[in-house]
C-alpha cells in the first residue's frame, strides 16, 4: 500500500511541476516519460537473456505508442500509460519478475494510472490539441 501512495504522490508532484512550467509541451514531456519507463525494465532485467528480449520488445512497443501519441493524440498517450500499468502487473507472472525492485510493480502502476487519468482529463478539457506544437 505504501508503494501505491508514493506512486500517486509522485505522479501528482510531477504533474504539478510540469504544469508550472508553462513553456513545456505536455504531450512531448509525457511521451518521453512513457518511453523512459518502458526502457527501465530493460535496465532491471538485462542479466537474463529471456527477460532482456521480452523487456526490449515491450520497451519498443511503448516507444512507438509514445511517438504516435506525441504526434497525434493525448488520448493515445493516456492509453499507453494504462497499458504500461497493466504491463507492470503482468510482468509479475514471469519467472524473472524478481529482477525488478520489490514493490516496483505497484509503485509504477499507480504513477502510470495517475498520469493516464490526468492525460484523459487534459484531453477532454482541450480536445483541440491536434498539433504537437500546442501545449
Amino acid at each position: 500500500m505504501k508503494a501505491v501512495l508514493i506512486g500517486i504522490a509522485s505522479g501528482l508532484l510531477i504533474i504539478l511541476i510540469v504544469g508550472i512550467m508553462k513553456w513545456l509541451n505536455k504531450r512531448i514531456i509525457y511521451g518521453l516519460t512513457l518511453t523512459g519507463i518502458g526502457f527501465l525494465y530493460v535496465g532491471f532485467t538485462w542479466t537474463n537473456i529471456n527477460s532482456f528480449i521480452l523487456t526490449a520488445v515491450q520497451s519498443l512497443v511503448f516507444l512507438f505508442i509514445s511517438y504516435y501519441g506525441i504526434m497525434n493524440s493525448m488520448a493515445l498517450l493516456a492509453a499507453g500509460y494504462f497499458l504500461h500499468g497493466i504491463w507492470d502487473l503482468v510482468f509479475d507472472l514471469f519467472p524473472y519478475s524478481t529482477l525488478i525492485p520489490p514493490h516496483y510493480d505497484l509503485f509504477c502502476l499507480s504513477i502510470d494510472f495517475t498520469f493516464g487519468i490526468y492525460l484523459l482529463i487534459l484531453n477532454k478539457r482541450n480536445p483541440a490539441m491536434k498539433s504537437v506544437f500546442l501545449g
